[in-house]
């Protein structure tokens, strides 16, 4: 009988750490989630003032200005998944044809307000993308965690779903990778 109960008092403690680790691992995922959220967020913060520095040097290219806006508008109103991924790749044209117009500007380039502005956003782009490889490493612990055994009896008797790493749609991958035709 004390073997029997040794057993059982094994078993309940591995369940109980698999179990655990499972739930770890998709906080982790939430956690990273997160973080790319604050950093789209800080991007889409800086988007209006790079505008209003532009603007002060180019206010008849209004049209690239305003597009800047409306894509940062729909990039901070999109829903997560797909939406959001082309959104983003809209907003992120968008910045490339800001940053060649500031091109066409010397003193533009040279002011010390559109320098530190530039660098925030690459710093920001920089910082989402290490919490998109974050992100990307979580889901794919935890997807790991769940189907490897014995994890996969613990996850399904407990509903631990497995997660999707968030794919960005094919045109808003060549965006991306290939930056926007400007065309002056």
């Amino acid at each position: 009988m004390p073997l029997f109960l040794a057993g059982f008092v094994a078993l309940f403690i591995v369940l109980v750490t698999i179990f655990n680790n499972l739930v770890a691992a998709r906080r982790r995922c939430d956690k990273a989630a997160a973080d790319i959220e604050v950093q789209l967020r800080q991007r889409n913060d800086l988007v209006p003032n790079l505008v209003a520095v532009v603007a002060g040097y180019a206010a008849h290219e209004r049209g690239t200005l305003d597009e800047a806006i409306r894509a940062r508008n729909a990039a901070a109103a999109a829903a997560p998944g797909p939406q959001r991924a082309q959104a983003e790749a809209d907003l992120a044209g968008a910045l490339w044809r800001l940053f060649a117009l500031a091109e066409a500007y010397p003193n533009l380039k040279a002011s010390r307000n559109f320098v530190t502005l530039q660098n925030e956003l690459a710093d920001v782009e920089y910082r989402l993308a290490a919490s998109r490889h974050a992100l990307y490493a979580a889901v794919t612990d935890y997807n790991v965690a769940r189907e490897q055994f014995p994890g996969n009896f613990v996850a399904g008797s407990f509903g631990f779903k497995a997660l999707e790493i968030p794919r960005v749609a094919p045109e808003a991958r060549e965006k991306m990778e290939n930056g926007p035709k400007v065309g002056f």
